[in-house]
């Protein structure tokens, strides 16, 4: 089962994938692909953390989620945005397209588990035109994986104030 949760900053997604994964299962992952990168994110980071309990399995993975070992379990993969920063950085000497292709490889290899995958996403492209070519670049990348993911997933909702809006 894919559970797709989008939507912008601050819209309550994090906390309605988790809620989620907790009515499926009493042990749920947490698969976390963040890097920290300055102590304010740290902060972020540890007050999400602190906002889950012991139940929560934590897997730390930037890039390679595929290879992660989650088969049978309930996952909350949080978050595709910040996986794809790392992929965009990591690689950029590629274009987005060649980016995109190697998410998208990545990802489908990760829906290849017998797992129950909730997976968090930002939309990104809703507010105004990026200013840089570079952010104009990642917005596009966010843009056609967040498509991609959609098309596959059983259930998509869009977080907007708390609440959830059920697209598919």
């Amino acid at each position: 089962m894919l559970h797709f949760i989008t939507g912008g900053q601050r819209s309550g997604k994090s906390s309605f994938a988790q809620k989620l994964a907790l009515e499926r299962s009493s042990n749920p992952v947490y698969l976390a692909t963040a890097r920290i990168w300055d102590d304010d994110f740290r902060q972020r980071v540890e007050r999400h953390q602190n906002d889950r309990g012991p139940e929560w399995n934590n897997i730390e993975e930037p890039l390679n989620i595929s290879t992660c070992d989650v088969a049978g379990r309930v996952v909350v993969l949080d978050c595709i945005t910040l996986w794809l920063t790392n992929l965009f950085f990591d690689h950029q000497d590629k274009s987005v397209d060649e980016v995109l292709e190697l998410a998208k490889s990545e990802f489908d290899r990760l829906i290849q588990q017998d797992v129950t995958l909730i997976v968090i996403s930002n939309e990104i492209g809703l507010g105004g035109h990026a200013e840089s070519a570079v952010a104009r670049r990642f917005t596009d990348l966010q843009g056609w994986m967040n498509q991609h993911i959609a098309a596959r997933a059983d259930e998509a909702i869009l977080m907007v104030a708390g609440l959830p809006l059920r697209l598919k």
